[in-house]
């Protein structure tokens, strides 16, 4: 009878296994078709293939640079509205893979999902201030939602679902780790290790099909390798996830805020959608930087920042693009602009830390790092996989104690301030 037991344990095993590493090499394909869309795409609207929205914009006349992401707004809120007026009467399933998880039983709506994704691609591709990101990870976790309803038993549709957003994390922003503790911890709410080692599995099938894909395998930002901090560097880093954690909890206030002021013009989505371009567009005219997620200028900052008031002004005006494009209704996600605030406020104290030679010859580009991690921290209060996030993202595994400090204390103080994250209202 125990080895009929054991025999039928090993089954379950060996099945889930199949299925997350089949979830985990799906969810890396649909992010890297969404992404070769999105190349096709740019070349359509803007005439380039670079792959960077900073560099098209900042090459567009002025007023198409004004006027491109307003069209795309109002070609998406289109696409939106006529799908909710065809569905109005029609009872749907979420199209939000954590209402699904959390309320749901594990299904998506097949068709509002691809709609509202499709909306996304044509956002983003136009230079929308929003997260790509976002309906890269939705696709992933509608392939899982899809495949778990014809291919196994109802009790495990959550975890399928889960194991497809955390692939789809993983392959996004070439962090399997951080991805599985993503689902970790603000999904499944502890490290509950027996539905982890699936989603694990998922996650590092999704970064090798990755780095097939992409033919390679590297970081997804490249920045000087750092020696393991000094003491002073290490309050330093504290300290700036104290900072973090009252930023985090303005910059949930400032998108409510947003949002709100958005709701109360009522106008119909696809102006709606076209006014939060418009703002975008506005403001590119003077900086470029503001399009798209932010991963370039990131990028820059990591690399080559530039002078205090000149990133002063880039992150004000990005902050207004994110406001205008999350508050209007764009369809994306807030992750990436986030890092993007993180890594420009840390840089800010990084180059008024440099002042002082003893602070060491590399603190801008620490403190950077640290402030995407501790904002990321503050407004998901997920400090583990913040940490682990930025770690994986940038290769600096010498940082990781420091990060786990400062994005407690930035979670923490955040959740004394603010008992929601951006993802629990």
């Amino acid at each position: 009878m125990k080895r009929l037991i054991h025999m039928q344990h090993y089954q379950l095993m060996l099945r889930r296994l199949v299925i997350s590493m089949i979830l985990g090499i799906a969810a890396a394909t649909v992010v890297w078709l969404f992404h070769q869309a999105m190349l096709q795409l740019e070349w359509l609207f803007l005439g380039s293939r670079r792959g960077s929205l900073v560099a098209a914009a900042a090459n567009l006349p002025l007023w198409r640079r004004l006027l491109t992401p307003a069209l795309g707004g109002l070609v998406a809120g289109c696409i939106l509205w006529l799908f909710h007026k065809y569905q109005h009467q029609r009872p749907s399933a979420p199209t939000d893979y954590m209402e699904a998880f959390d309320a749901g039983d594990g299904r998506l709506d097949v068709s509002a999902s691809l709609v509202k994704s499709l909306a996304s691609l044509i956002v983003v591709s136009s230079g929308s201030a929003i997260g790509r990101e976002g309906a890269m990870i939705l696709l992933a976790a509608l392939f899982a939602s899809i495949f778990a309803r014809y291919f196994t038993p109802f009790k495990e549709w959550k975890l399928w679902v889960a194991c497809g957003a955390a692939a789809g994390m993983a392959s996004a922003y070439h962090a399997p780790l951080a991805g599985s503790l993503f689902i970790a911890e603000i999904l499944f709410g502890s490290l509950m290790l027996a539905s982890l080692g699936p989603v694990v599995i998922s996650a590092v099938s999704a970064l090798l099909m990755s780095n097939l894909l992409n033919g390679g395998q590297e970081t997804l930002y490249q920045v000087q390798i750092l020696t393991a901090p000094w003491p002073i560097q290490y309050v330093l880093m504290a300290m700036l996830g104290i900072i973090a954690g009252f930023t985090g909890p303005l910059f949930l206030m400032l998108m409510q805020y947003s949002s709100n002021f958005f709701h109360h013009l009522r106008l119909p989505p696809p102006l709606q959608l076209a006014l939060g371009g418009l703002i975008v567009g506005g403001l590119s005219i003077l900086f470029p930087e503001v399009w798209g997620n932010g991963y370039s200028v990131v990028q820059s900052l990591l690399t080559a920042p530039p002078g205090v008031l000149l990133i002063a002004a880039i992150l004000i005006c990005k902050l207004v693009a994110i406001l205008a494009s999350s508050g209007s209704g764009a369809p994306g996600g807030v992750f990436t602009p986030t890092l993007f605030i993180g890594a420009a406020l840390g840089t800010l104290v990084g180059q008024v830390c440099a002042i002082w030679p003893e602070m060491g010859q590399h603190i801008t580009l620490l403190m950077a790092l640290t402030g995407m991690a501790t904002l990321l921290a503050a407004t998901t209060h997920a400090p583990v996989m913040s940490a682990l996030m930025v770690f994986e993202m940038t290769g600096e595994y010498t940082l990781l104690p420091g990060l786990l400090l400062s994005c407690v204390l930035a979670t923490t103080l955040s959740r004394w301030l603010r008992a929601g994250s951006v993802y629990r209202k």
